[in-house]
């Protein structure tokens, strides 16, 4: 168990540490690109201007000392400064953080609890028009981009209908969000709709998989009734490959946080990522960047390890 979750932990720092060389060359590539500027905007600029934003961006230093320089401020939470809003990267990131994690967090557990119990649905009903048409609908809402859903949502609920609100007010704290259910509807159901058309297929699968094993046959062998070989034995380890699915999606799910928060306004990493973006707020891009791919790696790692406690086979299958 030990050797596995060292295996896991260095791998994920294996991968945050591509990606930090990454935002490396993205950091230098933006102070070229002010230096550039700042040579167009006054042909005639002394040498001592010059070597004053040279200084800087660190470009008088050894690449690898510009390097640890970048790592020992990402450490302390120094990721530059804001040229849209003015302020610390890390100051807009701690507004904005908690917001996503909200949304995040609602729409994946909201999706746990609508994709299983219609998996397990569509396999006790599977081949009748009842599970045709839910397989029809998570095909479609799986492939149709969450922009889409997110317009069609606010279309129906709040122009024709106006039950949910279209959008979310920037000035509202983190709880005055997470108990307007108005206001967070649409954009968990617009978040959530991939992931339950994922998993509700997924554990689907997993449940036929699960009904065809040798164990099943000797349950039902020895007598037990369609419920209990079902929920007794068959659903309990149908859900062990959804921990894993469920950690290979955060990645999906938090980029489709991008284009949710910004279709419904809603103030949080997503919407901070597009309108740095659109005003070429690179040290912001770069900052969510960063925190991103340690909460992907963080994520994926714990469920790898939950993964293991559940499924000790794992640990001996995994080399």
């Amino acid at each position: 168990m030990i050797g596995y979750i060292v295996r896991r932990f260095f791998q994920s720092i294996f991968v945050i540490a591509c990606v930090l060389f990454i935002v490396f060359f993205l950091f230098h590539l933006e102070g070229a690109q002010a230096l550039a500027r700042s040579i167009d905007a006054t042909p005639r600029a002394s040498q001592s201007e010059l070597d004053q934003i040279i200084k800087i961006y660190g470009f008088n230093k050894p690449i690898w000392i510009q390097m640890w320089i970048l790592f020992v401020q990402y450490c302390h939470l120094d990721f530059g400064r804001s040229s849209m809003a003015n302020q610390n990267a890390s100051t807009l990131i701690a507004t904005a953080l908690p917001r996503s994690l909200l949304l995040i967090g609602m729409s994946t557990l909201f999706a746990i609890l609508v994709a299983i119990p219609l998996g397990v649905y569509q396999v006790v009903r599977r081949n009748r028009p009842d599970d045709y048409v839910a397989t029809g609908l998570a095909f479609i809402l799986y492939a149709a981009p969450d922009y889409v859903i997110g317009v069609v949502l606010i279309l129906i609920f709040s122009e024709h209908w106006h039950i949910f609100a279209p959008t979310i007010l920037p000035t509202e704290s983190i709880w005055q969000i997470a108990t307007s259910w108005k206001q967070m509807t649409l954009p968990m159901l617009t978040l959530s709709s991939t992931t339950v058309a994922a998993f509700s297929r997924y554990m689907r699968s997993s449940m036929m998989d699960s009904l065809a094993e040798d164990y099943i046959r000797t349950a039902r062998a020895k007598g037990a009734g369609r419920m209990r070989v079902l929920f007794r034995h068959a659903f309990r380890n149908a859900l062990l490959p959804m921990i894993t699915l469920l950690g290979l999606s955060l990645p999906a799910i938090a980029g489709g946080a991008v284009l949710t928060e910004t279709v419904f306004n809603y103030p949080g990493m997503g919407l901070l990522v597009y309108t740095s973006a659109m005003n070429n707020d690179v040290q912001v891009v770069v900052a969510t960047t960063v925190v991103a791919t340690l909460l992907t790696v963080v994520g994926s790692l714990l469920a790898d390890i939950l993964y293991a406690v559940v499924d000790p086979r794992i640990r001996y299958r995994v080399a």
